[in-house]
C-alpha cells in the first residue's frame, strides 16, 4: 500500500496582530464601549495570545479508561457533549420510559427579528405538536429560527472532516468550539442529544430557493458525524489527518449513531421546489439508516400558490387540506413509533449487511 498522503496547498489565513485587533474590536463599535478602551486593549491582547498560539481547546483533561489513548488530552467541552449523548441514548433505550419525538421548525422566519412575523412552519409545528401531545409523547421542539433571533445561538458550518477520512469526523463533532478562532456558541452540542433521545423525528420546513433554509442545512451537515462518525477522538489524536486516513484504510465500521429512529417530513412552498426538497430530506434521513414512518408522513405542497406573500398566512388559514395532511403525518409517526416500541413494526431489509458502506 502506498504511503498515506495528506494534500496541502491552500493559501494561508493567518491574520497579523493589527488585522486581528481590528476584526476583534469590530464587535464593540457601540459607543457604550468607548469608556472601556483600556479594558478592551487588555482583552484583545489576551485573545491575540490564544489566536497566535492556536489554542482551540484551552481546557482539556486526559481521556481516561475506555479510550484508545487514555493519556490523550481531550477538550472538556467535547467530553461534556459525549456524556450528554450517552445519557440521551439511555433515555431512548429505556423500554419503561415515555415515547419521545423531536419536532423541528426549519424556518428562519420569526417575529422576534426581521421580518417581524411568525412563520407558517411554526404554525404547522404547533398543529403537529397537538397530535403528539394527544398521543402522550414527550415532545422536544427544536426551533431553528433561534439561530437568527437569539444572542449567541449559532450552528457553525461543517468543516467536511469526513471527506478527508471518516474517522476524522468525531461523534459528537469535535470541531467546535474553537476558542482561538472565536468559533464559539455552537448549538450542536445541545442538539445532538435531542436527536439521540428521540424515537421519532419530524422536520417541518419551507422551501428557500429550491433548498432548505440555512439553519436547517447547517444542522443537517453537522449531523454527518452521526453517519459513521468516530466516537473516540483519542484514536486520531484530535485532528491528525494521516492517522485518520490509516484507520479508514485499515477498515472502518461506519457506526450509524441514529439508526432505527423513525422520521416524518413536511415541506411547504410558495411556487417551486417542495417535492424536490421533500425527496432530498427523505433521502438524507434514509442514508442515516433512519426509517420512514410511512407514505402519509412524507408531505409536500404549496400554500397560497402564486398568491402575494403579504397574504400567505391567510392562505394557510383556509388551507384545511394541508393542515389535515400535517396532522396525518404526525399521526402516522405516532403509530409507527408505538408499533416499533411494541416490537410490531416490520422493516424489511433492516438485517441486510451493507455491501458498499459509505
Amino acid at each position: 500500500m502506498s504511503k498515506i498522503e495528506v494534500r496541502k496547498g491552500m493559501p494561508p489565513r493567518k491574520l497579523d496582530r493589527a488585522a486581528f485587533a481590528a476584526r476583534f474590536r469590530s464587535s464593540f463599535i457601540d459607543p457604550a464601549f468607548a469608556p472601556l478602551n483600556e479594558e478592551l486593549d487588555a482583552i484583545v491582547a489576551a485573545a491575540w495570545d490564544g489566536y497566535a498560539d492556536g489554542r482551540k481547546a484551552p481546557l482539556t483533561r486526559a481521556a481516561g479508561p475506555g479510550f484508545a489513548d487514555p493519556d490523550y488530552e481531550i477538550a472538556r467541552d467535547w467530553l461534556a457533549a459525549r456524556e450528554a449523548v450517552i445519557a440521551a441514548q439511555a433515555r431512548h433505550d429505556d423500554p419503561s420510559g415515555p415515547a419521545r419525538v423531536l419536532l423541528i421548525n426549519g424556518s428562519s422566519r420569526t417575529e422576534h427579528t426581521c421580518p417581524g412575523e411568525m412563520s407558517k412552519s411554526w404554525r404547522l409545528v404547533e398543529i403537529a405538536r397537538q397530535i403528539f401531545d394527544g398521543c402522550g409523547f414527550v415532545v422536544d421542539v427544536l426551533d431553528l429560527s433561534r439561530t437568527v433571533s437569539e444572542f449567541g445561538r449559532t450552528i457553525h458550518p461543517c468543516k467536511a472532516c469526513a471527506s478527508t477520512a471518516m474517522p476524522l469526523c468525531h461523534w459528537p463533532c469535535s470541531c467546535y468550539p474553537n476558542y482561538s478562532l472565536g468559533q464559539v456558541h455552537d448549538w450542536m452540542n445541545e442538539i445532538y442529544p435531542l436527536w439521540v433521545a428521540a424515537h421519532g423525528v419530524m422536520i417541518v420546513t419551507p422551501v428557500n430557493w429550491y433548498h432548505v433554509p440555512t439553519g436547517l442545512k447547517a444542522m443537517l451537515d453537522r449531523l454527518v458525524c452521526a453517519d459513521g462518525g468516530n466516537p473516540d477522538p483519542s484514536s486520531t489524536h484530535g485532528k491528525n489527518a494521516a492517522q485518520a486516513k490509516q484507520l479508514e484504510l485499515d477498515g472502518w465500521p461506519y457506526p450509524r449513531h441514529l439508526a432505527g429512529r423513525l422520521f416524518a417530513v413536511v415541506v411547504h412552498g410558495d411556487v417551486i421546489g417542495a417535492e424536490t426538497v421533500r425527496r432530498s430530506l427523505v433521502d438524507w434521513a434514509t442514508d442515516l439508516h433512519m426509517i420512514p414512518a410511512g407514505a402519509p408522513a412524507e408531505v409536500d405542497g404549496y400554500i397560497g400558490y402564486y398568491e402575494p406573500y403579504a397574504t400567505n398566512h391567510r392562505a394557510l388559514d383556509r388551507d384545511d387540506a394541508f393542515q389535515a395532511e400535517v396532522r396525518g403525518a404526525a399521526v402516522t409517526l405516532c403509530e409507527a413509533v408505538e408499533a416499533q416500541r411494541a416490537g410490531k413494526l416490520l422493516t424489511p431489509g433492516q438485517g441486510l449487511k451493507e455491501p458498499r458502506p459509505k
